[in-house]
């Protein structure tokens, strides 16, 4: 289920992102094998350590989980984004980034401890053998999935696989009270990177970026091409909330829009190499408008898309200032199904600003606190609250002061929505009165198009005043906050229909970001 309005939730996100998410240059590989051929001295005390401890340390010690905290202690003594991932771990980051995994691809849940399929994915396996919304997964194979002991996270190990490999699964459907066996081939299925992709009126298109994965610009390419056919002029960008990814990636997403031989980003290493990258002659968008939305949790390759239109002049950023990321990590195998991603250069936008937030060698204590800081300063609330350096000021061509030194600062200002903000009390219990609602009405629900829905469900409030009803012996929600939640329960029953479009199509109506944006086109 979507959260838009949760804030510590978004935070944590950002804090994953930042830590896990490498990014490659100019397409080179990710996987760099680290040489381990140099005897140094270093190199043996290490090991020399590690044979004391095992030979003759008085308890007996998991070498390798120490080994792990070592590294980790290590890299932490460096910059925030140079992470160790260890190898139970690898697998589930490498998916992430590449876009795709192997599996029966099913969005699920738990359900009063039965797997409950939310939404099978698009083109997954679990459609072709006729899996559906709302059915109980009970056994793949001889493993029973139901009962208080089985947790979500242990869930993926029975449901993905190798490629080709089947897996029968027990299947109890409510809406025909029927229990029966599918055999499902798993295969490759799509983590999308483009959340939603639609036409918010007959000029604008509005596209929103996940993540900058493998995957993400042949996603991005065919949702603009699809828009530019439906009459498209103008194009929001969506980059709230995403953490970043391969910079070759974001460089081809800005590629789009900046005339040839434009710089889109250059990176500097240790001993000072330069390496440039520049827009081609094949962008499909350069004569659009161009709106980009980015908010405090936008970190990385967002920030090398914003930082690269804004220094070129293209478009206008919309929102409140980016995280701060301008690192640039490659992964390195460590030969054990480990790895490490170290940090390798600085990124730095046309203009010449790094926009890497500072930050102490001393495990990172504060570098995550900076969120706090901001609400605390005021800064999401009044752009007179951001501070800027005036040594850290920089001119595009066409004369726009932008300044470095910890994020992208938005052209055009939006505060955050206080008034929205909801408890995750009620985000819990309207998740699961919104998929408990859709359960039990699914024949019902079959009518509704994702435009009808939007326009007319619920006018008269019947699902809303059920929803208070469940709890109003537990909290006694404002009038504000009475609003928020008529929304977000309806955004969450779309979700559960029609997955992500729908989410955001009812959350959009009153987003203040996109209202600029339909401001600022009014006043062309």
């Amino acid at each position: 289920m979507k959260n838009s309005n949760n804030l510590p939730i978004y935070l944590s996100l950002a804090v994953i992102l930042g830590l896990l998410i490498g990014v490659s240059l100019n397409g080179s590989p990710m996987n760099i094998m680290m040489s381990l051929s140099k005897n140094s001295s270093q190199e043996m005390k290490i090991k020399k350590l590690i044979n004391f401890i095992e030979k003759d340390y008085v308890d007996t010690v998991n070498t390798d989980s120490l080994l792990d905290g070592a590294i980790t202690q290590m890299l932490g003594k460096l910059d925030p984004h140079s992470v160790y991932i260890p190898k139970e771990n690898l697998q589930a980051v490498t998916e992430n980034m590449q876009g795709n995994f192997v599996g029966i691809g099913v969005q699920f849940r738990m359900i009063n401890d039965s797997i409950t399929v939310i939404q099978p994915i698009k083109g997954g396996p679990s459609i072709k053998a006729g899996i559906k919304a709302g059915d109980r997964i009970l056994m793949a194979d001889k493993d029973t999935l139901y009962g208080k002991d089985m947790f979500t996270d242990k869930v993926p190990g029975y449901l993905k696989g190798k490629p080709n490999t089947k897996v029968a699964l027990q299947i109890y459907r409510k809406s025909t009270d029927s229990l029966f066996t599918i055999d499902v081939t798993r295969g490759k299925v799509n983590i999308k990177s483009v959340d939603l992709a639609y036409m918010i009126n007959d000029s604008v298109g509005y596209i929103k970026l996940d993540r900058f994965a493998r995957n993400t610009y042949t996603e991005f390419k065919s949702s603009l091409h699809t828009l530019i056919d439906d009459g498209m002029t103008d194009l929001v960008l969506d980059l709230r909330g995403n953490g970043g990814g391969f910079i070759d990636i974001a460089n081809s997403i800005v590629d789009e829009f900046l005339e040839d031989d434009k710089l889109i980003v250059f990176t500097k290493n240790n001993k000072n190499k330069i390496e440039e990258s520049f827009a081609t002659s094949r962008g499909d968008f350069e004569k659009g408008g161009l709106y980009v939305l980015i908010d405090e949790n936008s970190a990385s390759a967002s920030e090398i898309v914003a930082g690269a239109l804004q220094d070129n002049d293209k478009g206008t950023i919309i929102g409140r200032r980016s995280f701060g990321k301008g690192l640039v990590q490659i992964e390195m195998d460590l030969g054990d199904g480990s790895a490490v991603r170290l940090t390798t250069a600085r990124y730095y936008t046309p203009t010449g600003r790094s926009i890497q937030k500072p930050y102490n060698h001393n495990g990172n204590k504060n570098y995550y606190k900076d969120f706090q800081n901001r609400i605390t300063s005021g800064e999401l609330l009044s752009r007179d609250s951001i501070k800027v350096v005036d040594s850290l000021k920089f001119t595009t061509p066409k004369g726009k002061i932008v300044y470095g030194g910890g994020g992208i600062i938005p052209d055009v200002f939006v505060p955050i929505d206080t008034t929205s903000y909801m408890t995750n009390f009620y985000f819990n219990t309207i998740n699961n009165f919104a998929f408990d609602y859709v359960d039990n009405n699914r024949k019902a629900l079959e009518k509704w198009t994702i435009d009808s829905f939007v326009t007319d469900f619920d006018t008269d409030k019947k699902v809303f005043n059920s929803y208070l009803t469940e709890v109003k012996n537990r909290v006694k929600p404002n009038t504000k906050t009475k609003e928020s939640l008529k929304k977000y329960l309806k955004a969450s029953i779309a979700n559960t229909l029609f997955g992500d479009v729908g989410f955001y199509r009812i959350m959009h109506k009153d987003d203040n970001m996109i209202q600029k944006v339909l401001e600022l086109e009014s006043q062309k």
